[in-house]
């Protein structure tokens, strides 16, 4: 009965449609980090981001309280980590050097995504994951680095930073997986923001940050809480509710391949050719596993694809 299912309602597709808008980010956050503090920056973002979803607050907060314990601390930790830190990390890496190695340095997020599913989520994985799994991430290390057999410390330092966000990011893939079990895609992206807007405010007051920006970034803040904001997580957490976090993980790193593309074309950045071969590996690798999973007979990932029927509810 799982398995049929797969068939009919897997959104792997737009996992990475969300995930690709993300990628659009770096046309704005990039000339942001280099004039801000990257605290400030996505703290006016989140404010943008919970004006907007206002309507939805109230009921989001009635919701989470009626839920079960583990709904609601993953609903923290979404918020406060994978939300507020995370973004923080992330726009903090843009600092350290070019506008492509902070995006594309997430290969480590589908690994602890997957341990992460796998232990709190039961997600069973079939052979066949890994053939799309391992060129996935050979593709993501390719395409991180010019040389992917010489990285230097300067980037280690970036990757430091980035990583630390794609961590954040993974338990928030995992956990937002959870929490679609007992609260609608909206509900999750309302207290997302809500809780994030909150530990950030908390961040800036223990750092003794300045959260002053100036009045010429008000058009660019907006459009990132618009754009990769808000519009990109309601898709995200839409199809987080029928897409298992293990196969998620992996249509996530449409992520990479577009910032890859927007520092290229936009940032004046550039690839080399085994980082363009990492790109047409990642992009066939994250194609043949949505259509695999939509159409195949046996999925990749052996589950539910619908949240509350895959995961419990324990309160």
């Amino acid at each position: 009965m799982a398995e049929a299912r797969t068939i009919r309602t897997d959104r792997t597709w737009l996992i990475a449609l969300a995930a690709s808008m993300w990628g659009l980010s770096a046309i704005w956050r990039d000339p942001l980090a280099k004039q801000f503090p990257s605290v400030a920056v996505v703290f006016w973002e989140h404010v943008v981001l919970v004006a907007l979803v206002s309507p939805w607050l109230v009921g989001a907060i009635r919701a989470v309280l009626r839920a079960s314990w583990r709904t609601r601390v993953s609903v923290l930790v979404i918020g406060a980590g994978s939300s507020a830190l995370a973004t923080t990390l992330f726009t903090s890496a843009f600092r350290l050097g070019d506008p492509i190695t902070p995006q594309v340095l997430q290969k480590l997020q589908p690994l602890i995504a997957l341990l992460l599913a796998a232990l709190l989520l039961g997600e069973r994985l079939r052979r066949s994951f890994a053939w799309f799994a391992l060129p996935a991430l050979v593709g993501a290390w390719l395409l991180s680095f010019p040389d992917p057999f010489a990285v230097g410390v300067t980037n280690l330092y970036a990757a430091g930073l980035a990583l630390g966000a794609a961590a954040l990011w993974a338990a928030g893939t995992v956990l937002g997986r959870a929490a679609s079990a007992e609260l609608a895609f909206t509900q999750v992206t309302t207290l997302r923001f809500a809780v994030g807007l909150v530990a950030l405010a908390v961040i800036a007051l223990v750092g003794d940050t300045p959260l002053r920006i100036g009045v010429g970034a008000a058009g660019s803040i907006v459009v990132l809480a618009l754009v990769p904001g808000l519009l990109a997580l309601l898709l995200y957490y839409r199809g987080l509710r029928t897409t298992p976090a293990s196969r998620a993980t992996l249509a996530e790193l449409a992520f990479p391949m577009t910032a890859a593309l927007v520092g290229v074309s936009v940032l004046g950045g550039s690839l080399d050719g085994s980082q363009w071969v990492g790109f047409a590996v990642v992009l066939a690798s994250v194609v043949g596993l949505a259509l695999h999973e939509r159409a195949g007979e046996r999925p990749a990932v052996a589950v539910s694809d619908r949240a509350e029927d895959a995961i419990p509810v324990r309160r």
